[in-house]
């Protein structure tokens, strides 16, 4: 549609006020296959065909829940219990869009406080924030942090950061001219050897993922350590599923705990929306980005919550602010907040052991096809990467398999050329045993056929 057509005389001089003629001028960033500016739609058309014509749209789409979906990278497909969406999805979690006004906004205030409570528990942090827009960007503000703290210039970051992350860290620090330097991950984990050499005093913090990209658990003990030791900060970015089973990254020594919270109770719709959380020591709750609630107790001595702290620009100087986080997601922390309460302790532990138990029956029946081989030779949670023989057209095999109603795993070598034969595969709580069965037994049987 020619948008130019269609404008006002004070659109076009706007159009023209910022130098270009025709609005998808403001577009041509956005690759053109990105870009469909019509449905095709005749003009006229009654509701029903319209509705019709929809439909007909959406089903060209396959969910997960269609298809047996063995990818993660950073979405993952978790079972949801019924509890939390009966409790999220009531009206009084959606009228209310933020609480400023504390004495009409007690229930979202305590959503929130319980929140920030229970991933202080799960990362073994001393405060959180009411969450960000996602894992991504969480990474970002925590790097921000540490380099305004610290008064540093310098990041490393490891290479097996989930390679989104590490580009949505490079736009928010391109404009300063901060340097972000990768750190090898050459055996699935990151290279201690490398840290250690290239720690200096101008370092501002040392940055990893555990279980990492690649779905490996790093020894974060040895990490944290060393940054310490140059007055860096250590940030670790966490995937909360596994802090069922693996040791909070509070305890070894992390100054700031971010991840994705998608895993908790929240869907993979289309990658989102997400939602990020932040966690920190004490000592940098006025640094934290976004806001605080708080508890405390009225004139009659009552229980009530509040915001404690809002260190935004939104409320205070942009020169003085923290962050330029706009909101957060109350209703996706909200659900995070239900999955977690509702499992508990014991819960969340089984879980993680149902993810890491599958995920290695699966791994050990893949290495046993004779064109794949591990990847790497770490302890991983419920990612890992297997690598296929030369001789395998993956792109045929990854095609084929999804003919049979399968999504095979993540190919890794528009990130890391090293990796181009290789997949990223997930194995989650929700697979069966004879679910993962067919799907070894359909990659074997499709291997032979995508072979030379």
């Amino acid at each position: 549609m020619d948008y130019v057509a269609n404008t006002t005389t004070q659109e076009q001089q706007m159009l023209r006020a910022i130098g270009v003629e025709r609005f998808e001028e403001l577009l041509s960033d956005i690759p053109a296959s990105l870009r469909n500016p019509t449905l095709a739609l005749p003009a006229g058309v009654a509701e029903l065909e319209l509705v019709s014509r929809a439909k007909a749209l959406a089903r060209q789409n396959r969910c997960a829940e269609e298809l047996d979906s063995y990818l993660g990278a950073g979405m993952y497909e978790h079972h949801i219990p019924s509890v939390v969406d009966a409790l999220a999805n009531r009206g009084e979690f959606a009228t209310a869009y933020t609480p400023y006004q504390a004495e009409a906004s007690q229930g979202t205030l305590q959503a929130i406080y319980e929140y920030q409570t229970l991933i202080c528990e799960l990362t073994g942090m001393e405060v959180a924030n009411a969450s960000l827009y996602d894992g991504a960007s969480s990474l970002a503000e925590a790097a921000l942090v540490a380099l305004r703290v610290t008064g540093r210039r310098r990041l490393l970051v490891s290479e097996a950061v989930h390679p989104e992350y590490r580009q949505v860290l490079r736009t928010y620090l391109d404009g300063n001219g901060w340097p972000v330097e990768e750190i090898p991950a050459p055996s699935g984990i990151t290279d201690r050897a490398e840290i250690a050499q290239r720690l200096s005093h101008d370092v501002a913090a040392v940055i990893v993922q555990t279980p990492n990209f690649f779905g490996c658990v790093e020894s974060l003990a040895e990490l944290g350590e060393a940054a310490k030791r140059r007055g860096a900060l250590f940030i670790v970015c966490a995937y909360p599923i596994a802090l069922g089973v693996i040791q909070p990254p509070g305890v070894a020594s992390a100054d700031i705990v971010i991840g994705e919270g998608q895993s908790l109770g929240n869907p993979i719709s289309y990658g989102g929306p997400t939602l990020g959380f932040f966690a920190a020591k004490q000592e940098l709750v006025r640094r934290i980005p976004g806001r605080l609630a708080g508890r405390t107790v009225d004139a009659e001595r009552a229980c009530g919550y509040v915001l404690t702290l809002q260190a935004r620009e939104q409320h205070i100087r942009r020169d003085k602010a923290s962050s330029n986080v706009c909101t957060n997601e109350a209703l996706l922390a909200l659900r995070a907040t239900i999955y977690l309460s509702a499992l508990g302790p014991q819960g969340l532990r089984e879980l993680a052991l149902l993810n890491l138990q599958k995920s290695h029956y699966a791994h050990s029946r893949l290495r046993q096809i004779p064109q794949v081989t591990a990847a790497f030779a770490q302890p991983f949670f419920n990612e890992f990467v297997i690598q296929f023989a030369d001789s395998v057209d993956t792109q045929r095999l990854e095609q084929r398999l999804l003919e049979q109603g399968i999504l095979g795993g993540v190919s890794l070598g528009r990130w890391y050329p090293a990796l181009k034969q290789a997949w990223l595969i997930c194995v989650t709580e929700t697979k069966t045993k004879a679910q993962i069965d067919r799907f070894i037994d359909t990659l074997a049987q499709n291997v032979q056929v995508a072979h030379g």
